[in-house]
């Protein structure tokens, strides 16, 4: 049967009262009365087929043509799709803001068969076009591979950093999970009218808060996606926002202070200082793999630890104050329960941590009393207002507080849609994931991701591990960028396990900042480890523990 012919036959049985098969002959060819069927009128015809509590706009044939593209960055060719926008449950919410779940859905008329969930960004608010763009990809987006491709805005509309929806119970539900399965039901009845069949395969792909959102979907909604790909997932979301806060509290032992007593962050390391933690890092645990490259692939054994950058007396240069170096351990091992288990972290030592990424995430550049760190903004806000049970919209970051406690503020939320769960037995019976991290991603630790993959197979199963696979990038900032070889092709890897049963022993990396050199993404627990032959060539390390 030819994907690519199909559109419009289920479209025309719905409208008929008729059953899909009833338009399509013994042959498999399609009806006159289909076959006569302009694409354009049977994308336009879609919105004739919702039903209550949604509404469907837009139904209307896009030609091929170029996608737009950032500044500077090559635009992609789409091909000629159906684009629908919707809206599911619109309704007025708390303090008579209005609220729905908005989506976008682009159907290629020359189809693949295969369904693409795109996972959002930050805290969502925004339906972003449905490309299906790839996140670490040199490639062209999903929608230009013949993906039908579906995106959301999470249930309610706003800046990707507003996080005052919280007040909203419902909203706070959308975005943890509802949104993801309301629009994957509406998703694929909209793609099996059009078609005339549903997808032979589903896929979700998406990092950051999209990562998050994928470990959702096999956890929440495990027979619907056959492939997903979670990339720097922000899992144990309230207990990542906690560890946001806390890191503002546990910097403000050593800040200086401006005329109002409130801590300047950004003046708590200069970056001379985080400079010389990079190169004392490097030093210690760069040659472990076999090859001192700039890279730090055996990460689980790298032992490195500031006190050894503590100034001797009298010295000033090139050290660390005893309070600097307490802090930063601090601040590298995350909050702890009173009995001593980890909330969220550790967070391993990479070459990123002296990176504008990481000064912007922990310090800001802020010369004054008033932060402009990604955890006094995104992270404080999304605390306050999204994360804790009530909403407190003037919490003080600042203010003393028992972590144990605040645990217990955190639940309520924490248990909708962290999306730390273990227990996968159903999703890794018929499905495949990849998980990956930058191991310098400034926001998301990977051992906290290790210690939850290790709990799912205990939880899952040993099969587990021939159904999802963890994969640490070296040098990798939160979603892309740092020193590493930060572009891979991880849709190829997903489609081709899951369809060929290839599984992806090794996936071969490259990126800008290292021109000419390859490196194998190895899954977890194994390495990439240096054998011989050319230093720059992926061929020469081989995975091993």
């Amino acid at each position: 049967m030819v994907r690519g012919k199909l559109w419009g036959i289920g479209l025309v049985a719905a409208m008929a009262g008729l059953p899909a098969w009833m338009l399509v002959g013994a042959s498999g060819e399609l009806s006159a009365q289909t076959d006569r069927r302009d694409p354009g009128e049977a994308c336009a015809a879609l919105l004739q087929i919702g039903h209550p509590g949604i509404e469907l706009t837009g139904g209307e044939l896009i030609a091929a043509g170029p996608a737009p593209a950032p500044p500077g960055s090559a635009a992609a060719h789409l091909p000629e799709h159906c684009l629908v926008r919707g809206m599911i449950d619109r309704r007025i919410g708390a303090g008579g803001r209005e609220f729905g779940i908005g989506f976008e859905l682009r159907l290629p008329t020359d189809w693949n068969g295969r369904f693409l969930f795109q996972g959002g960004a930050g805290l969502d608010g925004q339906v972003t076009p449905a490309l299906g763009t790839i996140a670490n990809s040199g490639g062209p987006p999903a929608l230009a591979r013949g993906f039908a491709v579906v995106s959301t805005d999470s249930g309610h509309q706003g800046s990707m950093i507003d996080a005052s929806f919280g007040l909203d119970q419902q909203a706070r539900v959308d975005y943890a999970y509802n949104a993801l399965g309301e629009v994957t039901a509406e998703a694929k009845r909209l793609l099996a009218a059009f078609y005339g069949s549903g997808a032979e395969y589903s896929y979700f792909m998406g990092c950051s808060n999209g990562g998050r959102q994928a470990l959702v979907a096999s956890q929440r909604l495990p027979l619907e996606f056959d492939g997903i790909v979670a990339g720097d997932p922000a899992m144990s979301f309230s207990r990542l926002a906690l560890g946001e806060v806390w890191n503002m509290q546990v910097l403000a032992r050593i800040a200086p202070r401006d005329e109002e007593g409130r801590p300047i962050y950004s003046r708590a390391f200069s970056d001379d200082d985080l400079r010389l933690v990079k190169e004392s890092v490097l030093d210690r645990c760069d040659a472990l793999d076999g090859l001192a490259d700039g890279m730090i692939n055996d990460w689980q054994s790298c032992d490195f630890h500031p006190r050894e950058l503590v100034c001797s007396p009298g010295a000033e240069d090139n050290c660390l104050g005893e309070d600097q170096a307490s802090v930063l351990d601090d601040l590298m091992q995350g909050p702890k329960t009173g009995s001593g288990r980890h909330i969220y972290g550790p967070f391993n030592y990479d070459t990123g941590i002296a990176s504008s990424a990481w000064r912007g995430m922990r310090l800001g550049t802020s010369q004054t009393g008033e932060p402009n760190s990604a955890d006094s903004s995104l992270g404080l806000g999304q605390f306050r207002f999204l994360q804790l049970t009530p909403p407190e919209p003037d919490w003080n970051p600042l203010s003393p507080y028992d972590l144990d406690e605040m645990l217990e503020r955190l639940r309520h939320q924490g248990g909708m849609g962290d999306g730390d769960s273990p227990f996968l037995s159903t999703f890794v019976r018929k499905g495949k994931m990849i998980v990956y991290n930058g191991l310098s991603d400034q926001g998301m630790a990977t051992p906290h991701i290790a210690r939850w993959y290790e709990d799912m197979v205990a939880a899952s199963g040993p099969d587990a591990r021939e159904a999802v696979r963890l994969y640490a990038v070296p040098g990798m900032l939160h979603c892309g960028g740092g020193e590493a070889t930060d572009s891979f092709e991880m849709l190829d890897a997903i489609t081709a396990w899951v369809e060929q049963g290839e599984a992806p022993e090794r996936i071969i990396a490259r990126g800008d900042t290292m021109p000419g050199v390859s490196r194998p993404l190895c899954p977890y627990p194994a390495v990439a480890r240096y054998l011989g032959g050319d230093p720059d060539q992926s061929e020469s390390f081989v995975c091993s523990e």
